[in-house]
């Protein structure tokens, strides 16, 4: 038995069409990959505004399925995973009102203040559970409604961005669990909207439409789409955890209540926590910024989300520019002979939109009296350190929050390659440190796709196959 399934994993560099087959043997259940198609993926500022390319990452979406397609797959179902917060909304007519505006546009930047100058703080997360950021749905759309944005009023349907896609592939309107919740605007125990919220803050309420759970059947290929890829109408579209976090922790080897272990999903954010049963809505929990996330099953992720691998995505997409080394494996060799230099608070604003991120490092320094890095392998060797007391921190705080300590860390994702980071990680935090898989996010979202199908029975199941 061989039965394949395809992940469309969206990130904010890129995206890729990945090919998992699972072939069921005398020995159990073995899972092969293959990258398909790989995209770039690229912010557009259009007047004042930033935006994502959602037509573009659509027909490359496209491509990539035909070429799967081609391949001669024995294809089940596509699933669909990217980052969280972002959106697009669908008129009357089923059409996109505007390209999607990327979190990284600065038009949210102070709503929060105003938000909370009428909303009591501690009520609120007792309800969302959310950590505040700026970025979040709920402020975007705030912002909207502030400048009398148009496209709100006219829309009928909100996606989240693993929505849009999957709409455009179905036609089927829906909001998949695990993205939703990165809104700050669902209710965190009942795992649905919190209408009372959306009502009070005068967004149209038709917006929000029905919560459909991880492994849930979205629909099938609309027959243009079927035409365009070459796959057959029979196709399912399947709700994955596609907020991309959760695919990754669903392939976690292992969770808080099993082996004490926490997780931390290393890419450009990294998402560090534990899997839960029930949401942590204390006010001690909102004021160390921890967030709980919809999972797969309707698990909650507790986590708090740090600034990742952007600062040095940042400075080698400076350095590509400037013609000097970008090979990871180089500039991390360069790291471990390299001096230590300044710490610097990862998550310091000035970090987030920087004009140039080794000029914003060195005025970061400057103006606190530490000294700035100054070769690559020092600001290599600077980022790493930083990330990995930011790490310590936050183990520190989750465990004050939790009934026992956590004892050990499964790092997941891209980032799982960067060994220097991992040895400074398990230095500082003292916990014992398991790297991968790197393609977290692709494996969660192909087994899952496999659970739906009935391919893979239970979670044990899947266990193994992750292990294999």
């Amino acid at each position: 038995m061989s039965k394949t399934y395809l992940a469309a994993d969206f990130g904010g560099g890129s995206g890729r069409i990945i090919a998992g087959t699972l072939r069921r043997g005398a020995d159990g259940v073995t899972l092969e990959m293959e990258e398909v198609y790989r995209f770039s993926n690229r912010q557009v500022r259009l007047g004042d505004y930033l935006h994502w390319d959602f037509p573009a990452l659509y027909a490359d979406m496209i491509e990539g399925l035909h070429r799967a397609a081609r391949k001669g797959y024995d294809i089940v179902s596509v699933g669909i995973d990217t980052w969280g917060v972002d959106f697009g909304l669908i008129d009357s007519l089923g059409m996109l009102t505007g390209n999607p505006v990327c979190y990284r546009d600065t038009h949210t930047d102070h709503m929060p203040e105003e938000f909370f100058a009428t909303v009591d703080p501690t009520a609120h997360y007792a309800e969302a559970g959310i950590q505040v950021l700026s970025i979040n749905t709920l402020f975007r759309l705030l912002a909207m409604k502030k400048a009398n944005d148009p496209k709100l009023y006219i829309a009928h349907h909100l996606l989240f961005m693993p929505d849009l896609f999957s709409y455009y592939l179905t036609g089927v309107a829906n909001n998949e669990y695990t993205i939703a919740s990165t809104s700050e605007l669902l209710d965190a125990r009942t795992r649905d909207w919190n209408r009372r919220l959306i009502a009070e803050l005068g967004l149209p309420e038709k917006i929000f439409g029905p919560i459909v759970m991880p492994g849930t059947v979205r629909g099938t290929l609309l027959p243009h789409v079927a035409e365009q890829t070459g796959l057959p109408e029979s196709v399912k579209v399947v709700a994955v955890g596609s907020h991309d976090t959760q695919s990754a922790v669903f392939a976690c080897g292992g969770n808080y209540s099993t082996d004490r272990s926490a997780f931390l999903s290393s890419g450009t954010w990294s998402l560090f926590g534990v899997e839960l049963t029930e949401p942590i809505l204390t006010e001690e929990a909102s004021k160390a910024d921890f967030t709980n996330e919809g999972g797969v099953g309707g698990t909650i992720n507790f986590l708090q989300n740090i600034t990742g691998l952007w600062i040095l995505q940042r400075l080698v997409d400076e350095w590509h520019r400037e013609g000097l080394e970008t090979d990871y494996s180089r500039l991390t060799a360069m790291a471990e002979e390299a001096a230590d230099t300044a710490l610097i608070d990862v998550d310091h604003p000035c970090f987030q939109k920087p004009e140039g991120m080794a000029g914003t490092i060195t005025r970061y320094c400057t103006e606190a009296g530490l000294t700035p890095p100054r070769t690559q392998g020092e600001y290599m060797r600077c980022v790493c350190r930083s990330l990995a007391a930011r790490y310590k921190r936050a183990v520190d705080q989750l465990n004050t929050l939790l009934p026992h300590p956590v004892e050990k860390l499964r790092i997941i994702g891209g980032g799982s390659n960067n060994k220097l980071l991992n040895r400074l990680t398990a230095e500082a935090t003292g916990l014992e440190v398991i790297a991968g898989p790197a393609e977290a996010t692709a494996i969660g979202n192909i087994l899952t796709q496999a659970l739906a199908d009935g391919t893979i029975s239970s979670k044990s199941e899947i266990t193994s196959v992750i292990e294999k």
